[in-house]
């Protein structure tokens, strides 16, 4: 605790800028100034995507979420992400009624469903009717965590700190991926297929989840480092919450250009982890590779927001022009290398093939660095394209709309790629697609950066 009570002093000190016309709290004192504290809460949000999805990751980072046949995971997660997208439409709504806390606590129960899924499929191997709706409902509650989530996430912080809040909360969220992968590897060892204790094990950390949300403070009674009070979300009726959605796309229609980033930044989740760690790897060598690829998403969130798009000493615009530079070139190039391996086995030949590369191998690490890479990446393409959209608005009811727009059409594109694994579409086909959805995507995000990106936030992006 006292590493955040650091952390906190270190933000409340920190130059940041306020609107002249913004009115200025008097921040509370004692224990209340480090609970009420934005980046208390901000911490307590990534503990519970930690609890949830973080662990969701890790199972899925195994490939096949850890079965030997990994169809049914294709099929659960492609319909997974189809509902996803649906409900990603109005879940910006639904969190404006039900307000954040209460909206993350829904979206917790899908993951402990989902988890609860594949242990009674280990158990009795003909229930993958249970696991794919299992992974239906997981859609429509992840639709509404991750909205509460992205909402809140880019609310708290000041304009001058939102690079540094989300690589606080892709941290924490990334070790959920990390101590999961870390456990599969330790009881998976000397296994050929993960065992019930890993499941039951994920089961109880997802179900602590669950109640974390409703530790967390009002949103309405969080002050930011700069005096400035949190923007309110308001609660009108739905038919008005409904309207919203075609109101944020006429009002700011730069949002369109992130639109090939926002589906490629879960597309590419099939080809790393069924494609490829789980097609070529051992049970323990994928558990390793999966636990050094969230490592990898752990730095690199946090070297893209905290050293690159918070950088106080430069403009916010230069940011977003540095930020751009960076992941573009990382896309290209991680998938430049990944192809010099990809080409050399097909989905047939991984199929029938008995020989897997494990960690023993003189091959590994060579391997296991695509995994590093592409991790850097994966938490470096959704840093940016979250700091994006909290350079738009500070407002938090807008800011759901906005991420409910992001998730949805993430989710799209991650159903569309499990769709495609799971129809058994040649890996060297998925993995192109996915190769040039991420470069397309950031020449598209190019002309939004240039226009729209500016050193502050005006007041009439604040609100609808």
């Amino acid at each position: 605790m006292s590493e955040v009570h650091t952390e906190v002093e270190k933000l409340d000190s920190s130059k940041v800028s306020v609107h002249p016309h913004a009115e200025l709290f008097k921040r509370p004192t004692g224990w209340r100034r480090y609970y009420y504290h934005p980046i208390t809460q901000v911490s307590m949000l990534g503990f519970v995507c930690f609890l949830g999805p973080g662990i969701f990751t890790a199972l899925t980072g195994l490939g096949g979420g850890g079965q030997v046949n990994s169809k049914v995971q294709a099929n659960a997660s492609a319909i997974l992400y189809a509902t996803l997208a649906f409900f990603g439409l109005f879940s910006g709504s639904i969190n404006n009624v039900l307000g954040p806390r209460w909206t993350l606590v829904l979206g917790t129960l899908g993951y402990s469903l989902y988890i609860a899924s594949f242990l009674v499929i280990n158990i009795h191997p003909d229930a993958s009717a249970f696991v794919i709706a299992a992974g239906a409902i997981l859609g429509i509650c992840a639709a509404l965590l991750w909205t509460a989530q992205g909402s809140l996430m880019m609310a708290y912080p000041t304009e001058a700190q939102k690079g540094t809040f989300i690589s606080i909360f892709w941290t924490i969220f990334n070790l959920g991926g990390v101590m999961g992968s870390a456990v599969a590897f330790g009881t998976s060892f000397n296994r050929t297929v993960i065992g019930n204790g890993t499941y039951v094990g994920f089961l109880i950390l997802t179900l602590v989840g669950v109640f974390l949300p409703l530790l967390m403070a009002n949103p309405n009674k969080v002050i930011r480092t700069d005096g400035t009070h949190v923007n309110q979300v308001r609660y009108p009726s739905w038919k008005t919450e409904v309207s919203r959605l075609y109101v944020a796309l006429k009002t700011d229609p730069w949002i369109i250009l992130l639109f090939p980033m926002f589906i490629a930044s879960n597309y590419c989740y099939t080809w790393e982890y069924n494609n490829y760690n789980g097609a070529i790897f051992t049970i323990r060598a994928r558990a390793l590779n999966s636990l050094m690829s969230y490592t990898s998403q752990v730095l690199g969130s946090i070297f893209l927001g905290y050293f690159i798009l918070d950088q106080k000493r430069v403009r916010r615009r230069v940011r977003a022009f540095y930020g751009w530079i960076l992941v573009f070139f990382v896309a290209f190039a991680s998938h430049v290398w990944a192809y010099f391996y990809q080409k050399t086995y097909t989905r047939a030949e991984a199929m029938k093939d008995a020989y897997k590369i494990d960690i023993i191998d003189e091959t590994y690490v060579a391997h296991v660095w695509v995994m590093i890479v592409h991790g850097l990446l994966d938490s470096m393409l959704q840093t940016y394209a979250y700091w994006l959209i909290g350079a738009m608005s500070n407002d938090p009811a807008k800011l759901a709309v906005f991420t409910g727009f992001y998730k949805s059409l993430q989710s799209a594109g991650a159903a569309g790629a499990w769709s495609t694994d799971a129809a058994g579409i040649p890996y060297l086909n998925i993995f192109l697609s996915t190769w040039c959805l991420m470069v397309g995507s950031m020449i598209f995000a190019a002309p939004m950066v240039y226009l729209r990106v500016t050193d502050h936030t005006e007041v009439e992006d604040e609100t609808l």
